[in-house]
């Protein structure tokens, strides 16, 4: 019988979890449990790590795991290591449902950077207003670039000392943010540059659109290498995956890439 180990944690998560609910498939859903309010789901549960992928291939063998997919975000890297690792160990079926990363357009003023080491040392050295659109535990990059206002927008509000950023102002909100959401935050803290990770999707471009409008120069931090593995951007062929699988043959080779 198919019993489906969903590794979620993003909005196309949420989605496929729908899908998957709707169409009557067994699968449990996995939160890493980074986040303390994580949205409620359709499947049933679980929080936190599975101790490394020789915990997670456990974990598949005991509750007869028939098919893995990972839909975590883009740059929960060490994750997608271990769900690459688990999946080879026990001969377990893997996808990832991976959005497409943005690109940039006519307009845009993107410095690319390959970590948050670089991001940090991306920005001016003189004083500067910057929107960190990072997550709360990216932020150590940036303690020792005290000259800048910093401005950052996570889904948890920190708890004493989380954050290395004295003087930060916090704004706690989730997505999805639309481009005159960002513009109007944007305007209101007179922001000059803006740093964000290469997520993807459609939830949280807003920010991007409105820096270019208002000719922002973006720092973009782009995804880590990962093992290469089946993949796709659709939750429709997720399922088909899980029913046939392969994907469509429309999907097309690339989506079999890293």
């Amino acid at each position: 019988m198919t019993h489906v180990l969903l590794l979620g944690g993003t909005s196309d998560a949420s989605q496929l979890a729908r899908a998957l609910h709707g169409a009557a498939v067994r699968a449990v859903f996995s939160y890493a449990g980074a986040t303390r309010n994580p949205v409620a789901q359709p499947l049933p549960t679980r929080s936190g790590g599975f101790g490394g992928a020789a915990g997670l291939a456990r974990f598949i063998r005991e509750h007869g795991i028939t098919h893995v997919v990972d839909a975590t975000h883009p740059f929960a890297a060490q994750m997608s290591r271990n769900a690459c690792e688990a999946c080879a160990l026990t001969g377990t079926p893997l996808i990832a449902l991976e959005r497409a990363p943005w690109q940039a357009g006519e307009g845009d003023r993107w410095i690319c950077v390959p970590d948050m080491e670089a991001a940090a040392l991306a920005l001016p050295v003189r004083a500067a207003k910057v929107f960190l659109s990072v997550g709360r535990k990216q932020l150590a990059a940036f303690a020792a670039q005290r000259q800048h206002r910093y401005l950052l927008r996570v889904v948890d509000a920190p708890g004493p000392g989380e954050l290395p950023l004295d003087g930060a102002t916090v704004l706690v909100e989730r997505g999805p943010f639309s481009a005159a959401h960002d513009r109007a935050l944007l305007e209101a803290h007179g922001i000059e540059w803006l740093v964000t990770k290469n997520a993807g999707g459609e939830a949280t471009r807003g920010k991007l659109d409105a820096a270019r409008d208002l000719g922002l120069t973006v720092v973009m931090v782009q995804r880590p290498a990962l093992p290469q593995r089946l993949r796709t951007g659709s939750a429709g062929e997720v399922l088909h995956w899980i029913a046939h699988g392969a994907l469509p043959a429309a999907a097309g080779a690339g989506d079999s890439a890293a």
